[in-house]
């Protein structure tokens, strides 16, 4: 079922996490060999995800679209945020916990993504660092592992299907970024599908300190050699399952079966590699946010519906019944609707994660003596990460990485703002001014018509956001004392900044 691999590592037998030990890779049989990619018929159906193909391809069926309306308001609200960051996960983070478990828009998830999880501050805090790592050759050793796992990642996705294409050299940068960054830790293979799902939403550098957020402060130690904190989260879904659904609790104990067969996968990518994609980014909005116990409120609610009652235990009496259930779930219970919902309801917080993890820690000791790799402390969420690592006003400013060269500048858009208003305070001083002269009574008709008072109309993107915004969501009573005036601003600045601050590079571009 399970078995340890290169230097101590855990995988899973089928299509997991395993390390490829052999030097010699059989290309022809490989997932995402050429020989699948070159399959493909012209005809292939692109989701909106960029899938070909594969079992995470979305379907029409299974896909809630959001309204566009109401994605443009939401888009608004979250260039707000975006802007005033500090302030939002401050006084008003039970506001972005909510609006994450609404869902991220997708045109500002990446960037999102980055200030939830700290990348960003860590970006600007370590300017040129991955530049720097880039530039250095790496480890062959975990060159050589890295490289034979690329084709790997998401090999019916448009970005990777490509052999030695843009995707996967960009997730080569990255993970031997992170080899030469953490050098004791070096590369296990679960990290390379996190990197992946960074690097659809977001530029390479990004994508790093993403993976360095992830790796080191919502998942501390679970990529280190030997996975004992997998290991000891294993037992703390256990005991917390016991709580949740005592059926399958005992069902499961009752057949000897270790929570690493079936968790590992799950927890240590994220479930990226286990969910439809439409509820993976929905997960990773609310994991991004709140911490790892959403990551356990997935499991448990996977180990609620496929062993939660009577009738289901029925089918499978042992173990090799068991995990066959467990690899192959329901897709009822992974859609996006049902599971958002499930995971909204399950009763487990953050100190109940801390709380058993003192227990099973403790449990450990006494068993198998001390842990050989101690990692940092877990951050239980973004607001406690930026409070750990206070930030400075510069390093969440926006800085636009897609100049556009417009024909008139946006400086001289608003000089002309500027005189036209200034010419309607003075013709306003005149007009109030008391004026002696006798009226034309025969005005002619060929006078030229006064000059539009106006400003030009909006470029295309304004468009987008209609003026009157349905309201969806429930303001706090301290968001509708704002005075009405301040909302048009608000909007502009919001909107400007998004033609600015789109996720690219000087070569690739990520929309």
């Amino acid at each position: 079922m399970a078995r340890i691999e290169n230097g101590g590592r855990a995988s899973a037998d089928t299509g997991s996490i395993r390390t490829v030990s052999s030097s010699h890779v059989d290309d022809a049989s490989s997932l995402g060999s050429d020989s699948e990619i070159n399959g493909f018929t012209d005809d292939t159906h692109t989701d909106k995800y960029g899938f070909i193909g594969g079992a995470q391809q979305g379907s029409e069926l299974a896909s809630q679209d959001v309204p566009t309306e109401v994605l443009r308001q939401r888009e608004v609200k979250w260039l707000d945020m975006l802007s005033h960051w500090d302030k939002w996960m401050i006084k008003r983070f039970d506001k972005v916990r909510l609006r994450c478990q609404k869902g991220i828009p997708p045109a500002l998830r990446g960037r999102a993504w980055l200030y939830l999880s700290g990348g960003k501050v860590k970006k600007e805090q370590n300017q040129g660092k991955f530049q720097e790592l880039d530039s250095q050759q790496g480890d062959p050793k975990w060159l050589d592992v890295i490289e034979k796992d690329l084709h790997r990642q998401f090999p019916f996705h448009e970005m990777f299907v490509a052999r030695g294409g843009h995707g996967q050299q960009d997730l080569l940068r990255v993970l031997k970024a992170y080899t030469l960054y953490r050098p004791e830790e070096g590369y296990c293979q679960a990290q390379a599908p996190i990197a992946a799902v960074l690097l659809m939403h977001m530029p390479a550098e990004d994508a790093f300190w993403g993976l360095v957020q992830i790796c080191e402060r919502y998942l501390p130690g679970y990529y280190s050699p030997g996975l004992e904190a997998i290991q000891l989260d294993g037992e703390m879904l256990f005991a917390l399952l016991r709580r949740i659904s005592p059926l399958a609790y005992r069902h499961l104990e009752k057949h000897k079966i270790d929570p690493i067969l079936y968790m590992t996968e799950w927890f240590m990518c994220a479930f990226s590699r286990t969910l439809p994609w439409a509820s993976v980014l929905r997960v990773w909005d609310m994991f991004l946010c709140d911490g790892v116990k959403i990551i356990f409120r997935v499991g448990l609610v996977l180990l609620k519906c496929m062993l939660g009652t009577r009738e289901k235990l029925k089918t499978c009496q042992g173990l090799y019944e068991t995990m066959e259930l467990l690899r192959a779930i329901d897709p009822r219970y992974m859609q996006e609707g049902f599971l958002v919902r499930e995971i909204l309801e399950i009763p487990v917080t953050a100190r109940d994660v801390e709380r058993e993890h003192h227990t099973q820690l403790k449990r450990w000791k006494k068993n198998r003596g001390e842990l050989n790799f101690r990692p940092p402390p877990r951050m239980h969420g973004a607001r406690l990460i930026m409070l750990a690592e206070p930030p400075r006003r510069q390093d969440l400013q926006q800085n636009p990485t897609i100049v556009l060269e417009a024909s008139q500048p946006t400086t001289q858009l608003k000089k002309g703002k500027e005189e036209r208003k200034s010419k309607k305070k003075r013709s306003s001083i005149k007009k109030s001014q008391p004026i002696d002269e006798i009226p034309n009574p025969y005005p002619l008709h060929i006078d030229p018509p006064p000059p539009p008072s106006e400003p030009p109309s909006p470029p295309p993107i304004s468009s987008a956001v209609p003026d009157t915004i349905p309201q969806t969501e429930k303001d706090s009573p301290h968001q509708q004392s704002t005075p009405p005036t301040d909302l048009p601003a608000a909007k502009e600045s919001a909107l400007q900044q998004s033609t600015q601050s789109l996720s690219s590079t000087e070569q690739d571009t990520y929309l």
